[in-house]
């Protein structure tokens, strides 16, 4: 893998893809006026199908409001956001949980699983808002259990699990209905080595299938392992460079 060029000015890729993501001039103001603080500033960004991203940056650096915006968590103060052709920046809360749903797949640092229920519980649970029926549910869970490796651990709980088989049980339930976008926020904050090592190459699997994966992360080493590190820094998109 070639050492990436820091000084390396955005927008220097060319597509290589259709673009699934393309933001224009995104600004995040919170508090405006004097003391206003801008978390994003004028973010250009355009992500195509079937890239595998990494965006990175330090602690206040912007790439967690970043991520807001491209999972439809939150709208920009200004700009436009255009994911698969359509204008999400101003819509309503229920247009955009319409638009997680069917675009979206989150994997978080924390897991966010259910103690109470196993394993093909949590993966089916998100499933049953999406108005899946049960034995469709339970197909799909099962499959996107199998497909991260987890098919002996149907009918765990959490706490019987390890740290990276819980983040496993995530990732399945994020992709059990094959959404197009997986978004990873720190998706090996928790985990040691050997279970990063595993998740990581899920993710990669993910993308080699066909799936858009984006990262957000402050490690270097998860970013190397992107195929594009988009660098983060005062809102502000500082860098965007191809790892060879």
């Amino acid at each position: 893998m070639e050492e990436i060029l820091e000084n390396q000015k955005p927008d220097k890729i060319p597509p290589t893809g259709n673009p699934l993501i393309q933001i224009r001039d995104m600004r995040k103001i919170y508090n405006p006026g004097e003391n206003e603080v801008r978390a994003l500033d004028g973010i250009d960004l355009t992500i195509c199908e079937r890239e595998l991203v990494a965006i990175i940056g330090h602690s206040g650096s912007g790439k967690s409001t970043l991520m807001n915006m491209l999972g439809c968590l939150d709208t920009p103060t200004e700009g436009s956001y255009m994911l698969h052709g359509t204008d999400v920046s101003d819509m309503e809360d229920d247009e955009l949980s319409d638009i997680r749903n069917k675009e979206i797949g989150f994997i978080f640092q924390g897991f966010h699983l259910i103690q109470n229920l196993t394993a093909v519980e949590n993966v089916a649970l998100p499933l049953i808002y999406r108005g899946v029926g049960k034995k469709e549910r339970e197909k799909l869970a099962l499959k996107a259990l199998e497909k991260v490796g987890l098919a002996n651990r149907l009918n765990h709980r959490p706490a019987q699990m390890s740290g990276g088989q819980q983040q496993r049980v995530a990732i399945a339930r994020a992709i059990a209905q094959a959404p197009p976008i997986i978004l990873a926020d720190e998706p090996t904050g928790n985990l040691d080595s050997n279970s990063t090592r595993e998740i990581m190459q899920i993710l990669r699997d993910l993308y080699n299938e066909g799936r858009t994966v984006i990262l957000i992360t402050h490690d270097n080493e998860i970013a190397q392992q992107a195929n594009r590190v988009i660098t983060i820094s005062d809102g502000k998109i500082i860098s965007d460079v191809m790892n060879n």
